[in-house]
C-alpha cells in the first residue's frame, strides 16, 4: 500500500512540476519517504510488533475457547522432562497463526507484495504455516503429541519447497545476480565474481569472492533441502517457551540487513563483493515484517508462556527463512547465522544416529536444549544462553561479509 500510494504521488509530483503548477502533491511531499526500503521496513517491524501485540490477547483467548491446548508427552514417553513441563499442560497452541497473520497485513502494507522475493517468502510462509496448522490441529483433535505422521508431513514439505524451489530458478527477474540495472535490461543473467560468471545455480559463501559451484537445474533439490532442512530445524527448536521466537529474530534480522546490501549494486558488487540483484533490498521489509511480530509473539510467548507457536509458527518461520537464505544467495551463511537451528537439529540426528548404531545416547534427551534442562539449568538459563549464542552468531556470520 505504502509503494502505491508513492507511486500515485510521484505521477502527481512530476505532472505538477512539469505543468508549473503546485498543488496537492507539492503541499504532500513528505510521501517521498514511502520510496525508501529503510523507512518501509522499519515501519513493517513496528506494524506487525503493534499487530501482534494488540491482536494477542484476542488471539490466546479465542484459543483457549476452542480448546487447542498443547498436548504434552507423558513421563513413560520423557520422564523426567514430564515433571518440568508439567505446567504447560493445556496452554493453547496454534499461536503461529499471530506471527503469520501479523506479517502478511504488515507485508501487505509496507512492502511490494509482487516482488518476486517477497512473493516467494510470502507463499512459503504461508504454505508451510498450513501444514503446520493441519498438525496441530490434529493433534489437538486427538489429544496426543504426534500429528500428521512424519512421512506425510515431509512429503508435503518437499512439494511446497520444490515449487518454490522452481520458481526461484525460472522466475527471469531473480537470474540477474549481480547486474546492474541496465545490463538486466541488456539480457545480462549474471555478473563476475573475481573471474567466474554468477547464475541462479551458483552456490556461494562470503569468505570466497566467486561462485564456488555452479550447480544448475541441479540447484532445484538443493533449495528443497535449504527450506525442508530449515524448517524442521526450527520446529526442532521450539521446545522451550520463546526460545525459537527470540532465534528467529536474531536470524531474520541478519537476513533483513544482508537483502538490504544486496539490493545496492556498489555497496554488493564493489565494496562487499557479494551476489547483488535490483530486487532483492525489498526483501527486508518482509524479513523486518517476521522480526516485528516475533517480537510481538514474544511478549506472550516468553517464560511462562501464555501461549505457544506450534507447527503453525515454526514450520512457517522456518520455511520463510530458509527461502530468504536462498533469496539472498547466502544459503550457506545460514549455517552459521542459523548456527542454533543447526545445533538442535543435528543434537536429534546425532541422538538417533548413535542410538541406532551403538545403543548408546549422547545427549540426555534432544532436541539439545532438553539435555541442558536435565542437567540442572532452569528453562530460562537455556533460553536466555541460547539467545546469545544466536546473536553472536549472527554477527558473525555478518562479519564474514566483509572479510577479503
Amino acid at each position: 500500500m505504502l509503494p502505491a500510494l508513492y507511486d500515485f504521488w510521484y505521477q502527481a509530483f512530476e505532472a505538477e512540476r512539469t505543468s508549473g503548477h503546485h498543488a496537492w502533491a507539492h503541499a504532500f511531499s513528505f510521501l517521498n519517504l514511502f520510496q525508501y526500503i529503510t523507512f518501509r521496513a522499519a515501519s513493517a517491524g513496528l506494524l506487525a510488533f503493534i499487530l501482534a501485540v494488540i491482536a494477542g490477547p484476542r488471539v490466546i483467548r479465542r484459543l483457549i475457547s476452542l480448546k487447542v491446548g498443547q498436548p504434552i508427552r507423558t513421563a513413560a514417553e520423557v520422564h523426567k522432562l514430564a515433571e518440568l513441563h508439567g505446567g504447560k499442560i493445556g496452554t493453547p497452541t496454534m499461536g503461529g497463526v499471530l506471527i503469520i497473520g501479523s506479517v502478511l497485513v504488515a507485508t501487505l502494507v509496507c512492502a511490494r507484495p509482487f516482488n518476486p522475493f517477497v512473493a516467494v517468502c510470502a507463499c512459503t510462509m504461508a504454505a508451510c504455516g498450513l501444514l503446520g496448522f493441519c498438525d496441530d490441529f490434529k493433534k489437538v483433535k486427538e489429544k496426543k503429541s504426534d500429528g500428521i505422521s512424519s512421512r506425510q508431513k515431509m512429503a508435503w514439505q518437499l512439494v511446497i519447497a520444490l515449487v518454490a524451489a522452481c520458481f526461484l530458478y525460472f522466475k527471469k527477474e531473480i537470474s540477474g545476480f549481480g547486474a546492474s540495472p541496465q545490463q538486466i535490461a541488456d539480457g545480462l543473467a549474471g555478473y563476475r565474481l573475481g573471474e567466474k560468471p554468477l547464475g541462479i545455480g551458483a552456490i556461494c559463501f562470503p569468505l570466497f569472492k566467486v561462485g564456488l559451484i555452479d550447480l544448475h537445474w541441479m540447484i532445484i533439490p538443493f533449495f528443497a533441502l535449504v527450506i525442508v532442512g530449515c524448517s524442521n530445524a526450527v520446529n526442532l527448536t521450539d521446545g522451550l517457551d520463546g526460545l525459537a521466537t527470540g532465534t528467529t529474530i536474531s536470524v531474520a534480522l541478519s537476513y533483513a540487513f544482508i537483502a538490504y546490501l544486496a539490493g545496492h549494486f556498489f555497496m554488493a558488487t564493489e565494496y562487499l563483493v557479494i551476489p547483488h540483484n535490483r530486487f532483492i533490498g525489498e526483501l527486508a521489509v518482509f524479513l523486518m515484517a517476521l522480526v516485528g511480530a516475533c517480537f510481538g509473539f514474544l511478549w506472550f510467548n516468553c517464560h511462562p508462556a501464555k501461549v505457544f507457536m506450534g507447527d503453525t509458527g515454526s514450520l512457517a518461520i522456518g520455511g520463510a527463512l530458509g527461502t530468504a537464505a536462498i533469496c539472498t544467495k547466502q544459503e550457506l551463511l545460514l549455517v552459521i547465522i542459523g548456527g542454533v537451528f543447526v545445533m538442535e537439529a543435528m543434537s536429534v540426528i546425532l541422538q538417533v544416529g548413535s542410538f541406532k548404531l551403538r545403543k548408546k545416547r549422547i545427549f540426555k534427551m534432544a532436541p539439545i536444549h532438553h539435555h541442558f534442562e536435565l542437567l540442572g539449568w532452569h528453562e530460562n538459563q537455556v533460553i536466555i544462553r541460547f539467545w546469545i549464542i544466536s546473536i553472536m552468531l549472527a554477527l558473525f556470520g555478518l562479519a564474514l561479509l566483509k572479510i577479503a
